[in-house]
């Protein structure tokens, strides 16, 4: 017979946070218009919560080129920035844009260039499944709602079995009666993020104003 993974009683976790899929999950959720949250914080808040001991956070996201879009390129900069000042490990590429035809309300069709993340995910799974291995955390806590990711848990599952360790990987993922959906990622533990706890974790630092000038 083969013996259980014994579960540890103080938790390891590593958070990996998908930049985009938090913002526009918080839109959809919440109404806010920009990237407000601190990942830091809503990482901290999140693992505190359940007793866990938060040793790393892990932050991806496409950022648009300067030549695409000066003002949002300069914003992420900043924040990026501000960021790894504090300890958060940032991975970031340059959007790629096309074009996209849409019909408007009017039944009028137009075109708008859409920017699309490359890489970012396959970065974020990478890194999850690399630490697992070498031992890095108990619980993979990502702040994602894309399917695709649950491929990763079967992979750290597979980990899991191979070393004989146990570990537990998690979805947080805003949440309201507005969200395009309140599923969190196929395969995790789902953590759903309440008004409360996302307004109790925003940025202090708003890097919008600088970018009117």
């Amino acid at each position: 017979m083969i013996a259980m993974p014994f579960e540890p009683g103080s938790k390891r976790v590593i958070a990996f946070i998908d930049g985009q899929n938090l913002f526009f999950a918080a839109k959809a959720a919440f109404g806010y218009n920009h990237p407000n949250y601190d990942p830091l914080a809503l990482a901290r808040r999140v693992t505190e919560s359940r007793g866990w001991d938060l040793v790393g956070v892990s932050f991806y996201t496409g950022v648009p080129a300067r030549s695409d879009n000066p003002r949002w390129s300069a914003f992420w900069a900043e924040k990026l920035g501000f960021m790894g000042t504090r300890g958060v490990r940032t991975f970031s590429r340059t959007l790629r844009y096309r074009t996209q035809v849409v019909t408007l309300p009017d039944g009028s069709v137009t075109k708008i260039r859409v920017g699309q993340e490359k890489g970012i995910d396959v970065r974020l799974a990478l890194d999850a499944v690399r630490l697992a291995r070498e031992d890095a955390y108990d619980v993979a806590l990502v702040f994602s709602q894309d399917q695709d990711l649950s491929e990763v848990a079967d992979e750290i599952r597979a980990v899991s079995r191979a070393f004989g360790r146990w570990i537990k990987i998690a979805s947080a993922f805003p949440v309201s009666d507005l969200a395009r959906t309140n599923r969190g990622i196929d395969k995790t533990d789902w953590i759903p993020i309440d008004r409360a706890l996302y307004d109790s974790c925003l940025d202090p630092h708003d890097y919008r104003p600088r970018l009117e000038s």
